[in-house]
C-alpha cells in the first residue's frame, strides 16, 4: 500500500495531477480541491494516496490531506459510490460542506453536485451521517447557519442570478443556502449573499 508520495509536482490538469519522484512520475486522480491547494508545478509536494486495484486496471487517487483521504475512504464504503464518483463529490464541496451536508440529510445540496442523483444523495446521507464527526471538519453546531425554514423557490431563484453573475453552481448554492433563514426572499438572499461574497 502507498500512503504517500513526496516529489516534485510535475503537471496539473483538471482532476489530474503528476508527481516526480525522484526520476518517476506517477499519475494521480484528484480532487478539484486538492489540485488548488497543492504548489505549482515545478514545487515540492506531500501527497497522501490510496490505490485502487480493480478488474479494469491499478488507480492512484491522491489528497493534500489526510481528512480528505479518510472523508474518500467512507465515502467508498457507500454503495453504488466507487473512487471516481468520491472524487467527483469532493469536488464538488470543501470537505467541511460536505460533512455537515451529510450530517444533515441536506439531500438538496448534495444532489447539486454534477453527477450525485438524488437517490445516491439520500443514501450517502443514510449510510455516513452517524459516522462523520462535524468537529472533525473545524465546524462547531453554533457554526452552522442552514435555516430548515427557508423558501426552496427563492433559493433556487437566487442560486440562478448568483450563477449569473459568475459565481461557481456549487458555491453559488451554498451562498443561497446559507442566506436563507426564516424564510428569506430571493432578493434578500442575494443581497445577503453578494455582502458575504469573498470571491
Amino acid at each position: 500500500m502507498i500512503s504517500f508520495l513526496i516529489g516534485v509536482i510535475d503537471e496539473k490538469r483538471e482532476n489530474y495531477l503528476t508527481i516526480d519522484v525522484n526520476g518517476v512520475g506517477y499519475e494521480l486522480t484528484v480532487s478539484n480541491n486538492t489540485l488548488v491547494s497543492l504548489p505549482m508545478p515545478g514545487e515540492n509536494a506531500k501527497v497522501y494516496t490510496y490505490l485502487s486495484v480493480r478488474e479494469d486496471g491499478v488507480s492512484l487517487y491522491g489528497f493534500s490531506t489526510i481528512e480528505e483521504r479518510d472523508l474518500f475512504n467512507k465515502l467508498i464504503t457507500v454503495s453504488g459510490i466507487g473512487p471516481k464518483v468520491a472524487i467527483t463529490i469532493l469536488s464538488g464541496l470543501s470537505i467541511s460542506d460536505l460533512i455537515v451536508a451529510i450530517s444533515n440529510q441536506d439531500v438538496k445540496l448534495l444532489s447539486k453536485i454534477k453527477g450525485l442523483g438524488k437517490k445516491t444523495a439520500e443514501r450517502l446521507c443514510l449510510e455516513l451521517k452517524d459516522k462523520l464527526n462535524i468537529l472533525d471538519a473545524g465546524i462547531g453546531d453554533n457554526d452552522n447557519n442552514f435555516d430548515a425554514n427557508y423558501d426552496e423557490y427563492a433559493v433556487q431563484m437566487a442560486t440562478d442570478t448568483l450563477i449569473s453573475l459568475g459565481i461557481n453552481k456549487n458555491e453559488a448554492y451554498m451562498l443561497a443556502r446559507s442566506n436563507a433563514a426564516n424564510s428569506a426572499t430571493a432578493e434578500e438572499i442575494i443581497s445577503k449573499s453578494l455582502r458575504g461574497y469573498k470571491g
